[in-house]
């Protein structure tokens, strides 16, 4: 099921769909999407990198995490 920029669950159905537009319209809730229909801070997140993602591990998960990179390339 889609989920918004606060993961919260989206209606699938056209009833559901019309009055999560009408809230969106009149202000009661936000939605934050780009022209292009991403979510801004995904964006953003996206633009930090690789650097910013691993400025925030240990150096433990980060070896953890390059050696299952290295076993999927490499291991066959």
């Amino acid at each position: 099921m889609p989920r918004g920029p606060k993961r919260e669950k989206r209606p699938t159905d056209a009833v559901g769909n019309a009055v999560m537009i009408a809230r969106i319209a009149t202000g009661e809730i936000e939605d934050i999407t780009t022209d292009d229909g991403k979510n801004a801070a995904a964006v953003a997140l996206g633009r930090m990198g690789g650097k910013a993602r691993a400025a925030g591990m240990t150096a433990k998960k980060r070896s953890e995490i390059a050696r299952k990179a290295a076993n999927s390339r490499w291991g066959k």
